[in-house]
């Protein structure tokens, strides 16, 4: 039987630890405000708590909740971008210090995957995301290529009828400098 998103949403409310399709790769996530739950995605991972994973959110107003300011070219890109994109802002007083870099900033994505934005939406929260492998081994291009320590160490397993279609890699990574420029860190 296929789970609906208020399933899930409610099992990531109540701290549970989920293996979902994103519009990029495979991810482990968790409720970005519950952080017994995000210390278990970092020991589960055994991933350096000095690489902050990233939030996803649903809309460019509540991505607009958590950062200090969006540049009018950046929320152009977000709107019309095709590529999914993770962009590092400086972040607002309302994200726990423990999910920001030491220089006060988040990396942020946008989400369009029907699923996740969908269950962002239910949460009412933003999702970490990080990629689902072990930390050092390469990220996983399908759901088969996950490892079972990490399909294991979850407590959900989002239905794989989710999957998004042909998402195989990481999405494209930048900050805005000073100037205004993007500078690609990931491309």
């Amino acid at each position: 039987m296929i789970k609906d998103i208020s399933f899930y949403s409610e099992q990531v409310r109540k701290g549970k630890v989920i293996l979902y399709p994103t519009d990029t790769i495979w991810g482990i996530g968790c409720d970005a405000t519950n952080l017994s739950a995000i210390d278990y995605v970092y020991k589960l991972k055994k991933r350096d708590r000095s690489k902050p994973c990233i939030l996803l959110v649903d809309s460019i107003s509540h991505l607009k909740q958590y950062v200090q300011s969006v540049h009018p070219r950046i929320e152009n890109l977000l709107l019309y971008h095709n590529k999914p994109t993770t962009i590092i802002y400086k972040a607002n007083e309302t994200l726990h210090p423990s999910l920001l870099n030491s220089d006060g900033t988040i990396a942020i994505r946008l989400i369009h995957q029907e699923f996740c934005k969908k269950l962002i939406k239910s949460l009412g929260r933003p999702l970490i995301s990080t990629s689902a492998n072990l930390q050092g081994e390469p990220f996983p291009k399908a759901f088969e290529d996950i490892s079972p320590q990490i399909k294991s160490g979850v407590d959900l397993i989002v239905d794989k009828h989710y999957e998004t279609k042909n998402a195989s890699a990481p999405s494209i990574m930048v900050s805005f400098t000073e100037q205004g420029e993007l500078k690609f860190i990931r491309s």
